[in-house]
């Protein structure tokens, strides 16, 4: 098992007090590195998430899956935040941040709010699977949209 975080200003690749630095936007694994990928909570705050899909696709093996969660709005399209342009971070919306207890502020920006079209957004990326499902019973009253999409 390889776990790692995305600590900005922190080679991907290298290790930071013990913990594995990888940016998925441009992951350092090997391809077909991995039969399974996991992410909770993670692409919303990823300033291309094309690339970080491609990225997790890259490194999986043939029939690997990529299993993981992200909020979803219950819209039928993704509303992205945040644009780059000219290298600069444009907000298209007011700022929308999430508690993040790694991150020196403590809080990360929300570059978009997906809606179900995350799945044309795999398909575009390479999955040539891709389900939403939802647990059975929620624990705690939380059962939050499972993404699971196919290499």
């Amino acid at each position: 098992m390889t776990t790692s975080e995305y600590i900005p200003d922190v080679a991907p690749g290298s290790i930071h007090h013990g913990v594995r630095c990888e940016d998925v936007q441009r992951l350092t694994f090997a391809d077909g590195a991995f039969d399974l990928c996991t992410s909770t909570e993670v692409f919303e705050h990823v300033v291309d998430d094309h690339a970080g899909f491609v990225q997790v696709r890259r490194v999986l093996r043939p029939g690997g899956r990529f299993i993981f969660t992200v909020p979803l709005s219950g819209a039928m399209h993704t509303v992205e935040r945040v644009r780059v342009l000219d290298g600069r971070l444009t907000h298209l919306l007011e700022p929308e941040y999430h508690g993040d207890p790694f991150s020196r502020s403590k809080q990360v920006l929300c570059m978009r709010n997906y809606g179900t079209d995350i799945v044309e957004r795999l398909h575009d990326a390479g999955f040539s699977r891709v389900e939403l499902t939802r647990p059975a019973s929620a624990m705690m009253h939380c059962a939050r949209t499972v993404v699971v999409a196919r290499r």
